[in-house]
């Protein structure tokens, strides 16, 4: 079976929640948040102070 694409990386909330997920062919790590699961759910590429997205070391390749 291959790699997932996407890996949580960290997690917090129930009703409000907002995940962290890695991007595994690059490295680039977004947060996903959501409200109360019904009213919406959003997206972003996280940043580090430099306004630079935020990269994890991963292993290329299939």
């Amino acid at each position: 079976m291959a790699k997932d694409r996407f890996v949580e990386v960290y997690s917090q909330g129930v009703l409000n929640v907002a995940k962290i997920v890695v991007d595994t062919k690059t490295g680039v790590n977004y947060l996903l948040g959501s409200h109360e699961k019904q009213m919406g759910t959003g997206l972003t590429v996280l940043v580090g102070p430099d306004g630079k997205p935020i990269v994890t070391p991963c292993q290329t390749g299939t």
